[in-house]
């Protein structure tokens, strides 16, 4: 019987909803958070779904502390938290990028990630099981864009994030594996929106659309096959991975 446990944020579509759906079916329990469900994941008997706003980073504790609650760890073999929910938006120049979207945005792709993993660390701390988080980035954490500040920023600091955590954790007895991990071009609903903004108001858009006329984006599907192989490999913690690597 398979006894490993999987937090994952933005189940609702994409590659959370992917994940998800490999991972259940491989017979792990999956604990889904995100604002909609997916009637795909509702049918499995070990999903658990969340209805959360990420955005709403006071109540995140509450949240781990009812999901941890769920979870047998003394009969687990590992426990996993993949940080995979982020918003795109705004794609404007910095100065025409509203106070509130700016802060949505932060709020859902970095600081909530932030807080999930104190909470994932300090709720699993005492658990002589395997632990490991996920934290799913983007090229754009690494390559500036035009119009794409706020976005790049978020994925900038989860690796950064990442980083530092590893450090923390390579000093101790016993490690978290935090990695973070560029999933390179997915076909997802984010790829789409950026593909369909006006070129004037985006001038990033007319790459996007380039990419997906190529064929260049690989499927969620694809990709959810490859993070298995990822959750099974062990890299030293804070590695910054790339999708190829798996």
């Amino acid at each position: 019987m398979n006894r490993s446990h999987f937090i994952i944020t933005g189940t609702s579509r994409g590659i959370g909803e992917q994940l998800a759906r490999l991972l259940l079916e491989s017979d792990s329990f999956v604990y889904g958070i995100s604002r909609g469900n997916s009637d795909t994941l509702d049918s499995y008997k070990k999903y658990s779904h969340y209805p959360f706003d990420l955005s709403n980073i006071m109540g995140i504790e509450s949240l781990m502390n009812g999901i941890f609650a769920q979870i047998d760890t003394d009969n687990a073999d590992m426990i996993c938290l993949i940080n995979n929910a982020a918003m795109l938006e705004p794609l404007n120049a910095i100065d025409q990028c509203e106070v509130e979207e700016i802060n949505q945005n932060l709020q859902i792709s970095l600081v909530a990630p932030m807080i999930l993993t104190s909470c994932f660390i300090k709720r699993s701390d005492n658990d002589q099981i395997r632990r490991k988080i996920i934290n799913i980035s983007s090229g754009s954490g690494t390559y500036p864009a035009p119009a794409m500040s706020v976005y790049c920023s978020a994925k900038a600091g989860i690796n950064m994030f990442s980083q530092c955590v590893g450090l923390e954790q390579s000093m101790r007895e016993h490690p978290i594996e935090i990695i973070a991990v560029d999933p390179g071009m997915v076909d997802t609903e984010l790829q789409s929106v950026a593909r369909g903004k006006n070129e004037r108001e985006f001038v990033m858009a007319k790459y996007f659309d380039q990419a997906y006329q190529s064929g260049l984006l690989q499927s969620t599907e694809s990709l959810g096959k490859q993070l298995l192989t990822i959750i099974e490999k062990k890299f030293a913690p804070g590695k910054l991975v790339k999708y190829s690597e798996a």
